[in-house]
C-alpha cells in the first residue's frame, strides 16, 4: 500500500475508535499556540510552530495539576515520554492552571521528563475544550497534530485511560507512514 493510502486508512480506523464527543475532528486545522510552560520546574515560552518543524506535537489538555486523575494520566505520559520522542513527537500538557503550579507538577508528576504549560482562554476556545460551558478549566482531550497543524487524532473522555496509548500509536502511525 502507498504511505499515503496507508496512512489514510489508518486515520480512518482511528476515527471510528473515538468519541463522538471529541472537540477537533481529525483532519480539521489545529490552532498554533504560544503559551508559558515549565519543564523541570523552569518556566519558558512553548512555541508550537517551533515544535511543529520537528515533528508531530501531542498536546493533552487535563483539568487540573494536582488531581488524583491527572496525576495518574500525567505519569503515564511521563513514562511514556521517551518513546515519543524517539518517534519524534514533542509533548505538552496544557490546563488553565497558573504557572508557579504547573512548574511544581513539572517536577512533581511529569518526572522533569516533558513540559506543562498554561492553557489560556483562547486556547481552551480554540480547541473546544471546556469541562462545561463557561468553565475556566479544561476537559481531558489528547490531540496529535501533524507538521502540518492538522489534527491526526483526538481522543476527549475524563478517563485518563487510553490518552497515552492512543496518541502513542497515532504518532507510530504518522512516523511509519513518513516512512514510506
Amino acid at each position: 500500500m502507498k504511505p499515503v493510502a496507508t496512512f489514510l486508512a489508518l486515520s480512518a480506523a482511528a476515527m471510528l475508535t473515538q468519541p463522538a464527543s471529541a472537540a477537533l475532528s481529525v483532519g480539521a486545522k489545529a490552532p498554533v499556540i504560544t503559551t508559558k510552560a515549565a519543564l523541570g520546574g523552569k518556566p519558558f515560552d512553548f512555541v508550537m510552530a517551533k515544535a511543529l518543524k520537528k515533528g508531530p506535537v501531542v498536546i493533552y489538555f487535563f483539568p487540573a495539576a494536582f488531581t488524583q486523575g491527572c496525576t495518574i494520566e500525567t505519569h503515564e505520559f511521563a513514562e511514556a515520554a521517551a518513546e515519543f520522542e524517539q518517534n519524534g513527537a514533542t509533548l505538552i500538557g496544557l490546563s488553565a492552571d497558573p504557572i508557579d503550579k504547573l512548574a511544581k507538577f513539572s517536577v512533581e508528576a511529569c518526572r522533569n521528563k516533558f513540559p506543562v504549560g498554561v492553557a489560556t482562554p483562547a486556547t481552551i476556545t480554540g480547541y473546544d475544550v471546556p469541562l462545561k460551558a463557561g468553565a475556566t478549566m479544561t476537559n481531558r482531550t489528547s490531540y496529535v497534530i501533524a507538521p502540518n497543524g492538522t489534527v491526526l487524532y483526538t481522543l476527549s473522555q475524563m478517563n485518563p485511560a487510553g490518552h497515552v496509548q492512543g496518541t502513542l500509536d497515532a504518532v507510530k502511525a504518522w512516523k511509519a507512514a513518513k516512512k514510506r
